[in-house]
């Protein structure tokens, strides 16, 4: 039987600094890294880019790692997917995404 894998690795530039927060004993950083990729018809080449939000969870004693989470820096992200689903307060519809969790 085949192993199926829950797994990225992604290269790009921070798109702003990180949105750093606190919950007791640990902390996330929440930040977007802008990708592209060229995209080739006919003749003539063109790049398709795109933000990506990234979720970064850490201990407290280990957030010294958020520090180098500044715009425009270039990082390689390798990570999780992890499934949300919600129900929104206002419109009572149900909502989904995922968030790419980086390790």
């Amino acid at each position: 039987m085949k192993k199926i894998e829950n797994s990225f690795a992604v290269t790009g530039f921070i798109g702003k600094d990180a949105e750093i927060r606190s919950f007791g004993t640990v902390s996330v950083a929440r930040f977007s890294i802008a990708v592209s990729r060229a995209d080739k018809t006919g003749g003539e080449t063109s790049y398709v880019s795109a933000f990506i939000g990234i979720e970064a969870w850490r201990k407290n004693e280990a957030v010294d790692s958020f520090d180098v989470l500044k715009k425009g820096e270039l990082i390689t992200v390798v990570g999780y997917f992890r499934p949300e689903e919600w129900t929104d307060s206002k419109s009572g519809e149900k909502r989904d995404r995922v968030i790419m969790v980086a390790t």
